[in-house]
């Protein structure tokens, strides 16, 4: 048996919207999906092949036929149908301080089974990017519909490569399924186990009471040898900038923010060598990531856009600072004040304790001038249009607007030839070093442990654990 220590244990409605690795690490192991993310790109998993119109709006499947979810019926078009009919509801796709998310996309969708294994999606509006939003529309067994809409998370069932055979509050258990689809994993049992402290689970590690220990303390951890495994997470740690009133307003207050910030020097002290700085908007591991130059430090360059737009004087900009996610927020804003403080910008902060309360102030766009939040989305795509286009005015957009990136966000949407459609991303994010809309810091670093000697292995880019992909640990748990 393998088993995983992580921080958080749980599973809730498998349409609702996630980004806590956590969970994404079971609900991939259990479910399902048309594609599966690798790299930058996507691979076939129900969907052994799909096809797209010239206008980005009709996606045709083929599936793999005779799947069957754990219950034993049958996975088919009209099963997957199901599911994302489900995803789409007003009342699904829900994040922290986010309803909807998947509705967005796939609302109003038109959805047609041919056969058992033929579907077709018609869109409302082009998407060339959907494999995005199908990475993660986990198929689930119609039979679990009534139970999980009554609030019965523990009714999930999938189709996936593992099944779920035993769910209390400290672990989650998973069997290997035999005749899977995909490659046979590895290992034929799964167990994910809640410990809280990260100490406790490198110390499971090392004593081979576990097999995997998830979000490791990065300077600790080094004593595991090679046992640890350190990988970049997509997630960017920014704040973002009210662009509908008071001085940020204006492009070149944005842009002195950003020529002001000494990234490397934040990375060193507030985050002790465990981030990489933030080039761009997006991180390296994202599908046509731009990272341009724009975010270099250049104070004398700053004061000049400050002077410029009046404020050669001095500024006095409002933040609002949860005391966790990121749980690095109160020091981070302490550490950006007092580089601030050395182009005449003066920071006065007000602490949020309550985490949910916070993120609906800022989906309400109740921020003051800037707040610190983080960019999750794994697609690119999502990012341009939730949190940038002033035309959808997102959960996450702060009054920001720009008709040439606006018109690239467009271009984008039925733009079918990934490779040109990264390009044209790279270039919506130039253009944000130029006009940002957020100021951007870094990306953190992660640990993950795994028993043994696995020299080859690598993080998924999305910083999701891909259980069936491990390698056989077993009978390497007391190695190392």
């Amino acid at each position: 048996m393998t088993v995983i220590a992580q921080a958080r244990l749980g599973l809730h409605d498998p349409h609702d919207c996630t980004d806590a690795n956590d969970e994404l690490t079971v609900l991939h192991a259990i479910y399902d999906t048309l594609v599966k993310r690798d790299g930058q790109g996507f691979v076939p998993a129900l969907a052994r092949e799909w096809f797209v119109s010239d206008d980005a709006c009709v996606w045709d499947f083929t599936l793999q036929a005779g799947v069957q979810f754990h219950d034993g019926t049958l996975c088919d078009a009209t099963a997957v149908a199901a599911s994302l009919e489900r995803m789409a509801r007003e009342d699904k796709g829900y994040t922290l301080g986010a309803p909807a998310v998947w509705r967005q996309f796939l609302g109003g969708a038109k959805l047609e089974v041919f056969s058992a294994t033929q579907l077709r999606v018609t869109l409302t509006a082009p998407m060339a990017d959907l494999l995005d939003v199908l990475e993660q529309g986990f198929v689930v067994a119609p039979s679990a519909f009534a139970a999980l809409d009554a609030g019965d998370h523990s009714a999930q069932v999938g189709s996936g490569p593992y099944r779920i055979v035993e769910i209390t509050p400290s672990q989650i258990s998973a069997l290997r399924v035999d005749g899977h689809f995909l490659d046979r994993p590895a290992n034929d049992k799964v167990t994910w186990l809640l410990e809280t402290d990260a100490a406790k689970r490198q110390t499971m590690l090392a004593n081979g009471t576990v097999q995997v220990a998830n979000g490791l303390e990065f300077e600790a951890s080094r004593s595991l040898g090679a046992m640890r495994h350190e990988f970049l997470s997509p997630v960017a740690i920014i704040y973002l900038l009210n662009a509908a009133r008071g001085p940020l307003v204006d492009t070149r207050v944005r842009r002195a923010l950003s020529l002001a910030v000494d990234r490397e020097a934040i990375v060193a002290t507030v985050m002790q060598g465990a981030a990489r700085p933030l080039r761009g908007f997006i991180s390296p591991n994202h599908f046509g990531a731009g990272q341009g130059t724009g975010a270099e430090m250049d104070h004398e360059i700053a004061r000049a856009l400050l002077a410029e737009a009046g404020h050669g004087d001095g500024l006095t900009l409002e933040v609002d600072c949860p005391t966790r996610l990121p749980d690095e927020a109160e020091r981070l804003t302490g550490a950006l004040a007092a580089q601030l403080a050395k182009v005449g910008i003066t920071l006065n902060v007000h602490i949020h304790p309550e985490r949910e309360d916070y993120a609906h102030m800022v989906r309400h766009k109740e921020i003051r001038d800037l707040c610190v939040f983080d960019s999750s989305p794994m697609s690119t795509y999502r990012v341009l249009y939730e949190k940038i286009d002033s035309r959808v005015a997102g959960s996450w957009w702060q009054g920001y607007a720009n008709p040439e990136i606006e018109a690239l966000i467009d271009k984008g949407c039925i733009t079918t030839d990934r490779a040109a459609r990264a390009e044209n991303w790279r270039r919506a994010y130039a253009l944000l070093q130029d006009d940002p809309a957020w100021l951007t810091l870094y990306n953190p670093l992660r640990v993950i442990g795994i028993a043994g000697e696995h020299p080859d292995f690598t993080m998924p880019a999305d910083g999701v654990i891909d259980v069936p992909q491990l390698p056989l640990l077993e009978e390497s748990a007391l190695a190392g």
